[in-house]
């Protein structure tokens, strides 16, 4: 199985509100250590759901490979 072209970075500002958590398809995203929420690399297909629902905008959507 191919790896998805795209992947979703969290940006240092987030406020780890839960809300991408809850809208990932695959449950790529949790919340680390209440602080920030943490992209699982291998499960996220980079769909953007969570970079939509960010009410902080703190989540982006790149290609692989792309340096944050």
């Amino acid at each position: 199985m191919n790896k998805a072209i795209r992947i979703a970075r969290v940006g240092k500002e987030c406020v780890a509100c839960g809300c991408c958590v809850t809208v990932c398809p695959k449950r790529a995203i949790h919340i680390d250590a209440g602080v920030r929420a943490k992209v699982d690399g291998d499960q996220c297909v980079g769909c953007g759901k969570c970079a939509k629902i960010c009410p902080a905008a703190v989540i982006l959507i790149e290609k692989r490979g792309a340096e944050a």
